[in-house]
Parts: C-alpha cells; sequence; structure tokens
C-alpha cells in the first residue's frame, strides 16, 4: 500500500492522458531554460563591470550587451510563462472535461452514494491543484534545478573552496526539510478532503434553503457550518505552522551562508587571491541559488497534494460507468412491454423486489398500487433503467431493453412524477430540454404542447411568457404549474410509454382537476404506467398491480382486485367510500 502511496505512476499517467500540448510544454521549458543561462550570465557581465569600473574605462559595449541580456531575458521569460500558463490551463480543461462527461455518465446509484457538493470540488478544487502544479511549480522545478547546478559549476571553476564552503548548508537543509515537507503532505491532503466535505455541505444546506427556514433550522446549520469552518481553520494553522518553521529556517540558513561568504570573501579581496568583481559575482550566483532551494520545498508540497488529487480524480474516472452507452436504435411504437421474473437489491442481501412479473400491451394503462416503501418507485426505476435487475429482465416486443441503447430507450418515454423537476432558466429552456436540434423548435409548436398541457394560459400571463425564469427547481412557479410544463414537456417529445408516479398527488383540487385532463389528454394512444396513491386516479386502469413488501399479491381490473385481494379492498373502502 505504502508503495502505491508512494508512488508517481498514477499521476504521470493521469497527465500523459490529457493530450499535453507537447509543442506549447517544449518551448515553454526551451524558453526557461534560455531564461535561466541567460540569468547566468549576468554575474559574470556583472564581474567585468565592477572589475574595469572607472568613468574612463567604462565599455560602451558592455554596458550595451548587460542592457540586451536583460531585456532578453524578460522578454523570454514572459513567452515561456505565458506558455506554460497555457499548458497548465489546458490540462485542467481537459482534466475537468473528462470529470464532466464521466459523472453525466455515472449510474444513478453513484449519486445515490456520493455527496453531489464533493463531486463538484473534484472537479473544480482537485483539477485546480493538478493545473498549479503543471503551469508553475513544475517549470520552477526544471528551471531552478538547471539554475543552481549551472550556478555550482561555475562557482567550481570560479572558486572552488568558497563554493565548498556554501555548499556545506545543503545537508543541513535538507535533513530539516525533509520531514517538514512529509508532514505538509499529510496536511494538504487532510485539507482536500475536508474542503470537499464542507463545499458538499454548503451546496446540501442551500439547495434546501426552504426547508431550512420551514423547519427553523438556521441554528443547526450554523453550528454545522462553524465545525466545517472551524475544521479548515485548524488545517490552515497547521500549514501555516509548517510554513512558519521552514521561511525563518531557510532565511537564517541563507543569511548565515552570505555572511560566511561575505566575510570569507572579504578577507581574499583584501589578501589580493580574488577580485572585487569575482565576489561580488559569487553573491549574485549565491543569490541565484538561494530561490530555487527555497522553492524545492514549495514543489514538494505541491507534489503530493497533486498525488492526493489525482488519486482522487481516478477513482471518480474508474467508476464504471452506466451500462447502455451503446446499442441497437429501435422504435417501441405499438411493442408490448414484458416484466419477466424481476428481482433487485441495492444493497447485496437486502431484496427490494422478488419475482415481479407482468405485461403490458400497446396503449394499455397499467397502474402500480400498494403500502408505501413497496417497491413501486424502486420498479419504475429499473423501467427507466436507472437501475439493472439483479435478476430476470425487462423486453420490449422481443428484444430485451438492455440491448437497446440507452438513448434510444429513454428518449422514447415520458416521465411525470410528483415532484415536477425543472432546471433553473427559462420556460422555454426547460421545455426543450435534452431534445436534439432544440434551437431549431418554433414557438408555435411550445405554445401548442403548452395549449394541450393547459399551461398556455399561466404562461401568456407572464410578462415574458416562454422567456419566464423558474428559478432554481422552478421555485417561483405553483406546484400546479409545475406539473404542467412537465406535461408540455412529455407533449413536445412524444413517447411511446408514459411514465406517471402519482403526478397529481401533491396538488390542490383546482389544480388536480387542471393537470388530470392535460394528464387524460397525454395518456391518449400510449401505453402508460401509474403509480397510484389514491387509487380513484386509477380504477379505470386495464391492470392494476398491486405490491406489498417487494412482491406482488395481486393483479387484475379495480373491480376483480376489490373482490380477491383483501388489502386493496380495504383501501378501497378507505379511499372511495
Amino acid at each position: 500500500m505504502k508503495e502505491k502511496e508512494n508512488s508517481l505512476k498514477p499521476f504521470i499517467a493521469l497527465m500523459l492522458s490529457t493530450n499535453i500540448p507537447k509543442l506549447a510544454l517544449t518551448i515553454g521549458l526551451i524558453g526557461s531554460i534560455i531564461t535561466m543561462l541567460v540569468g547566468l550570465s549576468i554575474p559574470l557581465l556583472t564581474r567585468e563591470l565592477v572589475d574595469g569600473f572607472s568613468v574612463a574605462s567604462l565599455s560602451t559595449t558592455l554596458v550595451i550587451v548587460i542592457f540586451v541580456v536583460f531585456i532578453l531575458q524578460a522578454v523570454v521569460d514572459g513567452v515561456s510563462t505565458y506558455l506554460l500558463s497555457v499548458v497548465g490551463q489546458k490540462i485542467v480543461a481537459r482534466l475537468r472535461e473528462m470529470m464532466w462527461f464521466k459523472l453525466i455518465r455515472l449510474p444513478v446509484s453513484y449519486f445515490d452514494k456520493q455527496p453531489s457538493g464533493e463531486s463538484v470540488s473534484r472537479v473544480v478544487n482537485d483539477t485546480g491543484i493538478v493545473k498549479n502544479l503543471i503551469s508553475q511549480q513544475f517549470p520552477q522545478f526544471i528551471t531552478g534545478l538547471i539554475t543552481i547546478v549551472g550556478a555550482i559549476v561555475i562557482l567550481l571553476i570560479m572558486d572552488w573552496k568558497m563554493t565548498l564552503l556554501m555548499l556545506i548548508a545543503v545537508p543541513v537543509t535538507f535533513i530539516v526539510m525533509m520531514p517538514l515537507g512529509s508532514r505538509m503532505a499529510k496536511i494538504s491532503k487532510g485539507l482536500q478532503d475536508e474542503t470537499a466535505t464542507f463545499t458538499g455541505e454548503i451546496q446540501q444546506t442551500l439547495s434546501e434553503a426552504r426547508l431550512m427556514k420551514s423547519s427553523t433550522a438556521e441554528e443547526v446549520e450554523k453550528n454545522k457550518g462553524m465545525r466545517g469552518i472551524l475544521n479548515l481553520y485548524d488545517f490552515g494553522l497547521k500549514e501555516a505552522r509548517i510554513f512558519a518553521l521552514i521561511g525563518p529556517f531557510m532565511y537564517t540558513v541563507m543569511m548565515f551562508v552570505i555572511v560566511v561568504i561575505i566575510g570569507y570573501g572579504g578577507i581574499r579581496v583584501a589578501e589580493g587571491t580574488m577580485s572585487t568583481g569575482s565576489l561580488v559575482a559569487f553573491l549574485l550566483y549565491l543569490f541565484q541559488i538561494i530561490y530555487p532551494v527555497t522553492s524545492f520545498a514549495m514543489f514538494f508540497t505541491e507534489l503530493q497534494k497533486a498525488k492526493g488529487a489525482t488519486e482522487r480524480i481516478i477513482e471518480i474516472l474508474e467508476v464504471q460507468e452506466e451500462a447502455g452507452q451503446e446499442g441497437m436504435e429501435i422504435d417501441i411504437s405499438n411493442e408490448s412491454i414484458l416484466v419477466s421474473n424481476v428481482s433487485f437489491a441495492y444493497e447485496e442481501g437486502e431484496s427490494v423486489l422478488e419475482d415481479i412479473s407482468f405485461d403490458a400491451r400497446p396503449g394499455e394503462m397499467v397502474a402500480f398500487a400498494g403500502p408505501s416503501g413497496g417497491g413501486k418507485t424502486t420498479m419504475f426505476g429499473l423501467m427507466e433503467r436507472y437501475y439493472e435487475p439483479t435478476k430476470g429482465e425487462i423486453r420490449v416486443g422481443d428484444t430485451a431493453i438492455n440491448q437497446l441503447s440507452m438513448k434510444s430507450w429513454r428518449s422514447q418515454i415520458g416521465y411525470v412524477s410528483q415532484e415536477s423537476a425543472m432546471m433553473a432558466g427559462t420556460i422555454r429552456e426547460n421545455l426543450i430540454y435534452g431534445l436534439p436540434d432544440s434551437e431549431t423548435i418554433p414557438d408555435e409548436q411550445l405554445w401548442e404542447v403548452a395549449r394541450m398541457a393547459y399551461a398556455d394560459e399561466f404562461i401568456q400571463g407572464f410578462e415574458k411568457g416562454l422567456d419566464t425564469e423558474v428559478g432554481e427547481r422552478g421555485v417561483k412557479l405553483s406546484g400546479g404549474q409545475r406539473q404542467r410544463i412537465s406535461i408540455a414537456r412529455a407533449f413536445l417529445r412524444d413517447p411511446k410509454i408514459l411514465m406517471m408516479d402519482e403526478a397529481t398527488a401533491s396538488l390542490d383540487s383546482q389544480s388536480e382537476g387542471i393537470v388530470q385532463k392535460a394528464l387524460s389528454r397525454l395518456m391518449e394512444g400510449r401505453t402508460t404506467f401509474v403509480i397510484a396513491h389514491r387509487l380513484s386516479t386509477i380504477v379505470d386502469a386495464d391492470k392494476i398491480i398491486f405490491i406489498e413488501k417487494g412482491k406482488v399479491t395481486g393483479t387484475g381490473t379495480h373491480q376483480e382486485l376489490v373482490e380477491t385481494h383483501d388489502l386493496y379492498r380495504e383501501f378501497a373502502e378507505q379511499q372511495l367510500t
């Protein structure tokens, strides 16, 4: 396990999978190396300037050369910095693209278990950490390493005794810095996890702001938020303590080296064994070495953070996608639906449905009734292919639905639920959501489906009509209005199969009457499946399937079940008399 944790292979493999823009990276690194080489020439030119310094002997050529070198260094450095930033941005954009495409293709079961805010944090925050390493820390590390090697080689040639004196500080620095870097990596990893958790909790609270307000849970959420904030604060302090040790330590070591070099160099200059220009050049090279050495600690810390972020990114990318992205494309019009011996469990050993079988002929209305928690909604989830049966199969005609592509199957199903799910945006955007070539659908067609869903009147009452903003989850519309928008959306899709999860259960009597008329119009000529909480909505169903504790305990028309099924009869007596 330890070997896996310390391995850079997953990180490198992930970076290579993003199709790194190699030309920009190569030119950027070459530019950084040129900048570094130019920088290494500056102390030598300064030595020549200092050693020959007098107004009379001031070399115009040397001054011009130094000026040109400075300009060249600035230009090349600017270009290489930009190109390396482009590489970093490309990598993070590709990573986010890979993660986003993956997330929207993951099965519903993944989102049942995984907080959405945590996934958001992985897409935004963790990829940002990787970008910072690639575009900033990595180029600094490479150029810094070359700068140190180049400067030390030049210094050894200039004066090997003073160079060895300076290098005594290197092992001392590494002995102290390595454990601090390791500790910093653990803190950074914990900070990432805590950030993801905190992001998830905040997103959940804000998305359910009405529940929080109606439950007067502000104090509860305040305390929960404070716990998250304090946890982040504690991690921030731990990080600050490490930096508080690293900074002064590095400063002290470097100042000590500088003082020793100046003292020893001053003696050498006084003795005449070293020129003043050489001492100045030596000090300039020393300063060129100091910055990369101090940045190495930051590079290794960022590397550890990026490795941690990579692990989480890879975890998401390795989750198995929803089955059925590829498959047959067939028209299911006038085909029967056959559910054969279907069983299902969310968790192994905890069966939700057992040996369910029924069929629905084209144009029939099949209703599911029974006590809450019996498995009716789960059956809908299996038919929508949000989940796959653990046993048995569902067929349309002679074809198992898992042989169809998910797009082909779901595009021919219209779903109207109690919640009337809506996206933030306009009424128009919600009507055309997910449809191919949605931008080309004319307003006349949108108004036609709105009229068929009895939604045209209230939409016309809005100042902006179809371009009225509905708010997050459609909060600016009433329940009845949201339902009618959902029904209009279903009309626009012209589904072959209609699935309704008691679409009028939470409406007032006036809205219920309008919505029921719209639903009746929508059901005409379509195979319809209905989850019924109120038997009054399904007394005319062609077939009623009564489900208790995951098992079918009765099948038939309303009249047949009243005569043969005790619990259904009890339900009917309570609700219909």
